[in-house]
């Protein structure tokens, strides 16, 4: 069966975070639909207008892995919304795959998934939801991935390529095709 992913789009969010995993995936052959938070049509952090393909359901149970883009205010929606909160919760607690990057680990944090995990995010927002992840470890890695809880985390910007890309893997792709003929790995050798 192949495998399927969600981009949570809400209003204020990281343009560049939420669409390179929506590209690294349809590229790979994954189905990724964008899922508006509140509406289909999102103006992202930057203005640039998103328009999704649904709007924020229960379907949101049935996907492989759910992907939160950060961005503010957009990653303090995705902490905000209960109903979210709420389906992310049973998303984790049935072994499902989660993501989120930049700012937006700070729902994973109110959400109560990151307890116990090994996590990053965006440089200096560690110490703001220390307090609410029990027994989770703070990581400076680009992308981390914790293998046990099922979640991968990732820090910013300009690691959206490298999240992307850890995702597509994780969903079963073979991702060094794609990053050769994105010109990722050209872009590692030149470091």
């Amino acid at each position: 069966m192949a495998k399927t992913a969600a981009v949570l789009i809400a209003p204020g969010c990281e343009e560049v975070e939420a669409l390179s995993s929506v590209d690294v995936l349809r590229r790979a052959g994954i189905k990724c639909d964008m899922v508006g938070l509140v509406d289909k049509i999102v103006n992202g952090d930057h203005n640039i207008v998103l328009t999704c393909d649904k709007v924020l359901d229960e379907s949101l149970l049935d996907y492989d892995m759910v992907i939160f883009p950060g961005g503010l205010p957009g990653a303090e929606s995705l902490r905000d919304s209960e109903t979210l909160r709420h389906l992310m919760v049973k998303r984790q607690e049935a072994g499902k795959w989660n993501a989120a990057m930049c700012a937006a680990p700070i729902a994973f944090a109110r959400y109560g998934l990151l307890d116990g995990s090994h996590y990053t995010l965006y440089p200096g927002m560690e110490a703001g939801i220390a307090d609410e992840v029990k027994d989770g470890i703070f990581e400076e890695g680009l992308v981390v991935v914790d293998e046990e809880k099922h979640l991968v985390t990732s820090r910013g910007p300009a690691t959206a390529w490298a999240y992307a890309y850890e995702i597509a893997q994780i969903l079963g792709a073979d991702v060094e095709k794609l990053k050769d003929g994105m010109l990722y790995n050209m872009l590692l050798a030149s470091r």
